[in-house]
């Protein structure tokens, strides 16, 4: 065997090396793109969307995805007003010793924090509250995946009617009686929204599609 031979293969070895670390680099750059751009997932932290979401149930979001539909279940920032919790009701009136009027405007400006909820009420939506189920435009919010509301008329009951401004939709947890959603700090603008939630995959036993 000559130095040739030894040289050449020397060479070979240091291209396969270079290519593979060339291809570990492109792969980790595409799974990155892919969770800053289309997919990312979310890891469900609070019982507020049970019964379709169990807390630390693993989600994948659809990022470029956020115009979402009546009934889509969504990722998104909310009002500044979620950071204190149910002191920020921002309705006014009352009945028996709750709000007589959900939020009806986002309670302070974007948050950094991600909460998961469900669409409830779209652009011009005309709604009211009562035992946790929402009347939108009149008819009553009807669907399998609703926990009843048990928690009271300053949780469950906002009979005066709101209108969702133009561009903000609005948001409630499944598990009625603990979420804190829009009831208490108001509508989401579509620019807040981060995607919809389009798959379950862990627990195994959950994995399916929305």
């Amino acid at each position: 065997m000559t130095s040739t031979d030894d040289e050449r293969r020397g060479a070979s070895r240091v291209r396969g090396l270079v290519e593979l670390v060339a291809t570990v680099a492109v792969a980790i750059g595409a799974a990155l793109l892919i969770q800053a751009v289309l997919v990312k997932p979310y890891r469900i932290p609070s019982g507020s969307m049970i019964p379709t979401l169990d807390i630390g149930q693993r989600i994948l979001v659809n990022r470029l995805d956020t115009s979402p539909s009546l009934g889509d279940v969504v990722v998104f920032h909310p009002p500044a007003g979620a950071l204190l919790g149910y002191e920020g009701v921002c309705g006014n009136g009352n009945q028996g010793g709750g709000h007589s009027q959900a939020c009806d405007a986002p309670h302070g400006g974007q948050s950094s924090q991600t909460y998961v909820k469900r669409v409830v009420g779209l652009p011009g939506d005309h709604l009211r509250i009562i035992d946790g189920k929402v009347f939108r435009n009149g008819k009553q919010e009807r669907g399998s995946y609703i926990r009843p509301c048990n928690s009271g008329p300053s949780t469950c009951n906002f009979p005066v009617q709101i209108t969702v401004p133009r561009g903000d939709y609005y948001m409630m947890g499944d598990n009625r009686g603990v979420s804190d959603d829009s009831r208490f700090w108001g509508p989401v603008p579509q620019n807040w929204i981060v995607g919809v939630v389009f798959a379950t995959y862990w627990p195994i036993g959950r994995i399916g599609f929305f």
